[in-house]
């Protein structure tokens, strides 16, 4: 369960010294700091469930997301979220992981996000399409049709037949929102190759 500071003050009322009492449940195990202000009393809490609650607004997305769906065939361990009009990434680590935030557009952020429930715990995922198109808006721009089938392909190995089950005509929806030379190509790509 997440608890806040003020909820475990509240909680922990009788006691002569709350906030000594939290920093001996810290030490015993029985909380587990997020971030500040932020506790989790079950350590055994899948990190993606909690990554929302460190730092947001955000949605799980880039490689993570795109390693949930099948679509690059590596595994990935550190929690990567967008977020939006942050200005800087944010890098952290706790008991649950390593958490990673960067920004995208604000005028694209809302879109392409799917809502999750696991044992009582909501988080917010891209869709394989958004998580794409995420991680392409972050890598260097590319020049050509050929370069994006390159950096799609090689360069990020995504699987063919996976990323032929994608839905084509989302990613040529937000794909403007962007202002994103990679994102620009793709577009041409699938506009052209895909029928």
């Amino acid at each position: 369960m997440i608890l806040t500071t003020s909820m475990l003050i509240d909680q922990l009322k009788d006691f002569s010294d709350p906030s000594g009492k939290i920093m001996r449940m810290k030490a015993n195990g029985e909380l587990f700091q997020l971030t500040r202000g932020f506790y989790e009393t079950d350590g055994t809490v899948p990190g993606y469930c909690l990554a929302g609650v460190i730092f947001g607004p955000s949605y799980l997305s880039f490689d993570y997301a795109l390693s949930v769906y099948g679509l690059i065939p590596e595994t990935v361990y550190t929690y990567t979220s967008a977020t939006f009009d942050k200005k800087k990434a944010k890098k952290l680590s706790n008991h649950f992981g390593r958490f990673t935030y960067r920004d995208v557009p604000s005028g694209v952020y809302p879109f392409g996000i799917v809502i999750r429930e696991e044992n009582g715990y909501i988080y917010q995922i891209a869709s394989p399409e958004k998580a794409l198109c995420d991680k392409l808006y972050t890598m260097p721009p590319v020049t050509s049709r050929r370069d994006i089938e390159k950096m799609l392909f090689e360069d990020l190995r995504i699987d063919t037949s996976e990323f032929t089950k994608l839905d084509f005509n989302g990613i040529l929806q937000i794909g403007d929102m962007y202002h994103s030379n990679n994102l620009k190509y793709l577009q041409k790509y699938l506009r052209r190759n895909i029928k």
